[in-house]
């Protein structure tokens, strides 16, 4: 990550600051995350911690990085090993890419 990325990150508003009790679509569209794909992952990371259990979250991810199979899928592995379920739904008309994630 450039020190750019890295203080651009800094000034990016986390996706949510509370504990969703229901299914949710967590926006991960704006233009901090066309720049940033090391943002993208971690607020998607934190939009499934932030999902109670038996919910779902809607990761609605940036266009610029691709299909999220590319580089969302191994972090969400990572992050939450076998703890959630997550889908590929589609792909926006806007080009981002919409991920639905089962807690």
């Amino acid at each position: 990550m450039t020190d750019a990325e890295h203080h651009h990150d800094l000034d990016a508003d986390p996706v949510t600051d509370r504990v969703h009790d229901n299914s949710w679509s967590a926006n991960l569209e704006q233009p901090e995350h066309a720049e940033s794909r090391e943002l993208v992952v971690e607020q998607a990371v934190s939009a499934v911690e932030h999902t109670a259990p038996g919910n779902h979250v809607n990761l609605v991810t940036h266009g610029d990085h691709g299909h999220p199979e590319t580089y969302l899928y191994d972090a969400l592995e990572s992050a939450c090993d076998d703890a959630v379920e997550w889908e590929y739904v589609q792909q926006c008309g806007c080009g981002g890419h919409v991920v639905r994630v089962r807690t």
